[in-house]
């Protein structure tokens, strides 16, 4: 069911989501959303962090792909170093 409401911008820019909505799509205090503008239109996508199971398999898919790349754990540690360096 699509919930139909209208709110408004204070003057620092704060928009309120009515409470019907946030009931509907389980929002809380604390929600992150991406921000999306274009011409007349503001879209906001609630960001999710994922299930423990869907993180595991992303973690098994890098490992494969590394494993494929040839890459060796210390690889990993010298790249992290050498980007820690240039900051």
């Amino acid at each position: 069911m699509q919930n139909l409401a209208t709110t408004r911008m204070s003057s620092k820019g704060q928009v309120v989501i009515p409470e019907a909505i946030r009931k509907q799509l389980n929002l809380k205090e604390g929600s992150q959303f991406i921000v999306v503008g274009e011409g007349d239109v503001v879209i906001l996508k609630a960001i999710t962090a994922p299930s423990l199971e869907s993180f595991d398999a992303l973690i098994q898919k890098a490992r494969q792909q590394a494993k494929e790349a040839g890459l060796k754990r210390g690889d990993i540690a010298a790249t992290v170093a050498t980007a820690r360096e240039k900051k």
